[in-house]
Parts: C-alpha cells; structure tokens; sequence
C-alpha cells in the first residue's frame, strides 16, 4: 500500500494517462501542464515519489545552439574566410604572387581581428605561407577544390543553426566556431519521468490512496484524535533543498578586488589616471612612431575636443621626446627618423592601454625604488565576440630601481600566477616597440591549451631618458586580465563578464579562496 498526497496522486494518475498513450518517458514540463501547477512546485513531490520507488527520473543535459548576431551576418553577407579567400583568386589572376600583410589586409576589407584569424585558417589550409610580414599565395587546383569544400562545410554547419537545434554532445568543432562568436550555446538540464513497474503494479490494484500529508504536529490534532487519520511526513535531508540567491557582488568585480588584494600584497600600491588621454602619454612617451598603425581610427578612439597649447607636463619634456622620435641622440639611439609631429601628440584619445599611467607616474615620481600598479578599463574600437569587447579592464605595473632585473618581471608573473591559481609559466621572447628584452607568458588552460597572458619587458633608455630616469630600470607589464579572469571563473565568451543576466551570474563561480573562504 503506497499513501500519497492529493497532488502528488495526480502526478501518479497523469503518468498513467501518458503511459496509456505510449509516451514514456514524459518531460517534466509536459507532466506540469497536465497536472495544471509550475514545474518547481512538482519538483519535491517527484523527488519523494523516487525515493518511494513509485516514480523513475531520468535526468540529462542537452545543448540548445543558435546563430549569433555574428553568425546572422556573416552567412548573410559572406564569411571572412570567404571574403579573403575572394581577394586571393582576384590577386593570383592578375599574377600577383606575392604582397605584405598589410596590402593584402586593405584588399579584403575585414577588421584586424578577423585578418588575423582568417589568415591562420588559410595557412593551415597551405593556400599561402606567410614569412617575414610577407605573404606568398600557393594556389592550384587542388588546394582551391580543399579550401571551397572547407566553405562549403562551415556554411552548411551554421545554416543547421539558423532556427536553433538541440545537441547531446558539444563537439571540439562547435567549440571552435563558438569561439569565433559565430554561434551561442545554452546548457540546457532536461528531466522526464515515468512510473515503475511496481507502482503499475499497484495502481492496477487500487494500493495507491491518497492520505493527507502534515509536516507538523499540533495541539488541536492531539487533542481531536485527528493525528490517526493523517500521514506524517518523513524528514529526508538527502534531498536538495530550493537554492537562495542572496544579494552579492558581481563575480567579476569579486574577482577584481582579489587582483588588487593579490598585487598589494606582493608591495604594489595602486596608481591612478585619466580614461581620456593626450597621445602623447599614450604613444608619444612609449617610443612608438606617429606613423604605427597602432595609433589609426581603426585601433583609436579619437575625441573631436582639441588641445591647442601642450599642459606644463608635456612642455618639460616635449623637446626631449621629439629628439627620441627623431634621432634618438638623447638615448645613444638612432630614432625612428621622420618629422615628429607636436600636433599628433596632443590630440586626445580613449586611452588604449593603462601604459599611460605607468608614464604619469615615472614622470612625476622619477627615480627611486618603488612598485606601482593600475587596474581599471582602457578602450579600443573592435567588434564584440566571445574573445573581444570594445571596453575591458587592464592590469598594468612597473618595478623601479637601481638594481631591477628582467629576472625580476619573470618572478613576478610565475608568482602572481601561483597566487591566481593558474599553474606553471611557460615564457617566450616578444618584441614591443618601447621594451627590450620582451617577454610573453603563456599558461595552460584546461580546454584551450597554452594562452598568452603575461606581456611585459624591460623599458629601453628611448622610453626613460625623456623621463629622467638615468640611474634605476624599469621591468614593466600590462596584462588583459579580463583572459585571466574567464580562466578562473570558467567561462568561453568575454561578454559574460560584464552581464546583467541573473541567470548568467548565478552560474558564475568565485573560488573559495578569493572570497575569504
């Protein structure tokens, strides 16, 4: 004999009705509707008919996947592959075998990022090689037959995705167009439902009644005798009990203040500076030429606002700058050699990277031995996918001293990295235009593989010199600590970072460590 509550009978009587319809096992919502309530006030109900053996529960996780915005536009109006790909046919039959990166990049009309991912494809794909800033094309035949077959096969990939479909498994192919912001996947938890075989057994037999169910004892049963005609329900601590949100900080912003928690510890103190900046700290003082492509509209935001006198700051140094940018006598260098330009390097921008208050602050504090750090947004104009955003938080720093070493900057990193919880520091040699030596810090991640997240370097004597820094070095670096912080909290697309989707943040898990636990 099985006694249940009034509702959870008619759990047991809609299973039946399905069962007589062959439709076994039913979804949770289907079961809902039919018993006319939500499906979080049947959950408990289902949770205490399995632990009486009279239900069975299937539980899985599917994947719901649709076409990004991204995704829309560029099956609408051609991949970027597709597009560059154009420009190569165009290119090899009007004979042109070989151009520089950057010709070919004005031929293909696509952003720097899209360029840069589009042109790893189509090497490995052997339809060019590129060596040395040059591009050599390598079509024939049978490349060009690969390589629309490729296309044929991502667009016929992306269409299935147009409506949205449900997928038991994420394949490292879905994972890789997701990564290009081209579709976006949901984690969808399915549960069904069906009754035992002993319970229609039992039902078959009328042994499942119904019998009011109380979880409290009270003086009025005791005193009626009610308490003989009632079920008492039994306390099970094994089930889980409905998750509280209470209210709390951004993940995100919990993982900041940790940074800054981490960096302060390690004997930095926080340096501060303005988000609209002259190109002069941006640019001008870091030794990179007026003519980089870095400081283009297609890297810079530009504020229409001009400054027509230089602030005394500037005017203490500016003739010092101008002799690095155009001769390099100051630093026993030979400069970039063109007409360095006042003008340019005081038009205001969104500043690109927190460099410039590590500028500031050299110029303000001079020699010495100190430890400085900024943790706070820079701007750059991109097109917002799971990797990219057109605001993101930069971790910049600089040791000062006399006997500062590049050995130094490289214990730096493999220790923040042990206090992040990111594991062993694999390190490569970089070039940056205003450091020497440079360095790029790679750890694992435990799906992607090796990330670079630890750019750094020594500041050259082109950068100091202005600055009157003679006697002390400088080991510097500015890490895209929105990357670091995906690592730690788990997650594949930027955007997630900077929600206000409670169901996004809700999933969204600080380690213990950094929340005092």
């Amino acid at each position: 004999m099985y006694k249940v509550s009034a509702r959870q009978y008619l759990i047991i009587n809609a299973l039946r009705k399905f069962l007589e319809k062959r439709i076994v096992p039913v979804g949770v919502n289907e079961l809902a509707e039919e018993v006319n309530v939500a499906v979080h006030d049947i959950m408990r109900d289902l949770a205490e008919l399995e632990m009486k053996e009279i239900v069975k529960l299937h539980r899985s996780t599917k994947y719901f996947i649709r076409l990004s915005e991204l995704g829309v536009n560029y099956l609408s109006n051609g991949l970027p592959e597709q597009k560059m790909f154009l420009s190569l046919l165009d290119l090899n039959s009007r004979g042109v075998k070989r151009l520089s990166v950057e010709e070919l990049l004005k031929t293909t009309n696509l952003s720097r990022d899209e360029f840069s991912a589009v042109l790893g494809i189509l090497r490995r794909y052997n339809v060019i090689s590129v060596s040395r800033n040059q591009v050599e094309l390598l079509l024939d035949d049978d490349k060009v037959a690969m390589f629309n077959s490729y296309l044929n096969e991502l667009t016929s990939l992306l269409m299935r995705f147009k409506e949205g479909l449900s997928v038991d498994v994420i394949s490292e192919e879905l994972l890789s167009i997701r990564r290009r912001g081209f579709i976006d996947i949901n984690e969808v938890k399915e549960l069904k439902v069906e009754l035992t075989n002993a319970a229609i057994n039992a039902l078959s037999n009328n042994l499942i009644v119904t019998k009011e169910v109380i979880t409290a004892l009270t003086s009025d049963l005791i005193s009626s005798y009610g308490w003989m005609d009632v079920e008492f329900k039994e306390f099970d601590l094994s089930i889980d009990v409905p998750l509280v949100y209470p209210s709390r900080k951004h993940p995100y912003t919990e993982f900041l203040n940790y940074v800054r928690e981490v960096v302060v510890s390690m004997g930095f103190e926080e340096m501060k500076g303005p988000h609209i900046e002259f190109e002069f700290w941006n640019f001008d003082v870091l030794y990179l030429p007026q003519y980089h492509p870095a400081r283009s509209v297609n890297d810079v935001y530009f504020i229409t606002h001009t400054i027509k006198s230089a602030p005394k700051a500037i005017n203490e140094i500016l003739d010092s700058v101008k002799n690095i940018h155009e001769r390099g006598d100051l630093a026993k260098s030979i400069g970039w050699g063109y007409r360095w330009d006042p003008k340019k390097a005081l038009r205001l921008i969104l500043r690109t990277h927190t460099t410039s208050v590590s500028m500031r602050t050299i110029y303000e504090r001079g020699e010495g031995e100190y430890r400085c750090f900024s943790l706070d947004r820079v701007f750059r104009p991109d097109t917002p996918d799971p990797t990219h955003l057109m605001e993101f938080h930069q971790l910049e720093g600089i040791i000062v001293g006399k006997n500062v070493a590049f050995k130094h900057l490289l214990g730096f990193f493999k220790e923040f990295s042990k206090r992040l919880g990111l594991g062993d520091v694999l390190f490569r040699p970089a070039y940056f235009p205003f450091t020497e030596p440079s360095v790029e810090g790679y750890v694992k991640h435990p799906r992607l593989g090796w990330i670079e997240v630890f750019p750094g370097g020594m500041f050259r004597p082109e950068v100091l010199k202005p600055l009157k820094v003679v006697n002390c070095n400088v080991a510097a670096w500015g890490i895209g600590i929105d990357r670091i912080a995906m690592m730690v909290l788990n997650i594949d697309d930027i955007r997630d970072l900077y929600t206000n989707s409670l169901e996004v943040i809700k999933k969204l898990r600080i380690p213990k460590v950094m929340l005092g636990g």
